[in-house]
């Protein structure tokens, strides 16, 4: 029998090929990066784990049609929503299931209705805009958000067309704004851009040009300042503050891997090596965060809507979407997708008042599972 290895001519090829099948990102990272990453492993488990009995309840909240991807996740002041941002620049609102979801708010007033509207073209978003990181000040009310090509908006709690803050940091243009943070006490904005070189639409070209162009800026709504804080990144995606907002974590996506950045003295260390790689971390009310493990998986089959919370550490080797982790890095739980297809790709999970919301960068829907 021979064994034959296919592999495109070029990385333009294969990066067209993956663009017309819609593949999310992390679903091609591991065959790319295997040579590189062998057997990667979470450098900290926790020796004890709160045991959860599997869920069986996992349910599906679908999109307006022709729309996709509701990346990250967000509720407002009044615990209203979710807000889900999606491929055709709008930010939709949840009003429940009288009223399904509603307008909240487009990436830029002069966007074209015609055009963008219920688009999933990623050759789009350059004119559409494509709301990435989502989230609520709870001192202003105001939504914050990170879009992939026009940087930092902010809108008000009614909504609209959001307001630029932020396109630039040092005289380098943002060029694939990502995910964001809020400091509330000190009204600080914490954001990433993935790189400097490469659109999120050619997000695989940072992978397979080992980009290391990333960054972790810091904007004051004070002055109006953007700082950087870290540069160099792989491939620099979710970022979460810790309860004492003494220290950040960022997930390196092009590594595998979840850094600790102090904001004192800012330095930074390594959080926690893993099995897959890291997309959006959110913090939930016991101070503990969730990390979306954005699939690497191929699916052969669909295997039904199961989902269970597991605290395993064997877990690791099966189909590990999403980790609860402690401000130590242990792990606390793991949400197993069991080689579902509705869970191939999982960029984030928000907790809020005993429900688990799962956004992905890709799928027509919100997925959801009661507590």
């Amino acid at each position: 029998m021979k064994s034959v290895v296919l592999f495109p001519a070029s990385s333009s090829l294969l990066f067209l090929l993956l663009l017309l099948n819609s593949i999310a990102p992390c679903r091609f990272m591991n065959i790319i990066l295997s040579h590189e990453f062998p057997s990667i492993s979470s450098t900290k488990m926790g020796r004890r784990h709160h045991h959860h009995h599997p869920h069986e309840n996992y349910n599906q909240v679908h999109l307006p049609s022709g729309v996709v991807g509701p990346e990250s996740i967000a509720f407002d002041c009044q615990g209203r929503g979710p807000y889900v941002g999606v491929s055709d620049g709008r930010v939709f609102k949840w009003q429940g299931a009288q009223f399904g979801w509603t307008e909240f708010a487009i990436s830029s007033a002069k966007r074209n209705r015609q055009v963008c509207d219920g688009s999933a073209n990623p050759n789009n978003e350059p004119i559409c805009g494509r709301p990435l990181g989502l989230k609520f000040s709870t001192a202003t009310c105001d939504l914050y958000i990170a879009d992939a090509y026009f940087g930092l908006l902010m809108v008000g709690p009614q909504g609209g067309a959001a307001e630029p803050l932020a396109t630039s940091a040092d005289g380098v243009p943002f060029t694939f704004t990502n995910a964001l943070d809020i400091d509330n006490k000190a009204g600080l904005v914490y954001f990433t851009d993935s790189s400097v070189l490469f659109q999120r639409r050619v997000w695989l070209q940072i992978m397979l040009n080992g980009d290391r162009t990333g960054r972790l800026m810091k904007y004051d709504p004070r002055t109006k300042k953007v700082t950087v804080l870290l540069k160099g990144l792989a491939f620099p995606n979710g970022v979460a503050l810790s309860k004492d907002n003494s220290f950040l974590l960022l997930a390196e996506t092009g590594t595998y891997r979840i850094l600790r950045f102090w904001l004192k003295n800012h330095t930074s260390q390594v959080f926690s090596q893993l099995e897959r790689c890291p997309d959006n971390i959110k913090r939930n009310s016991r101070g503990k965060f969730w990390v979306g493990l954005n699939s690497g998986r191929d699916i052969e089959g669909f295997m039904g809507y199961t989902v269970s919370v597991k605290t395993s550490s064997s877990l690791w080797a099966k189909d590990p979407v999403a980790a609860e982790m402690d401000e130590e890095g242990k792990l606390v739980h793991l949400l197993d997708g069991k080689g579902g297809k509705a869970l191939e790709s999982v960029s984030e999970v928000e907790e809020h008042k005993g429900i688990l919301w799962m956004g992905s960068v890709v799928k027509p829907y919100l997925g959801f599972i009661r507590l």
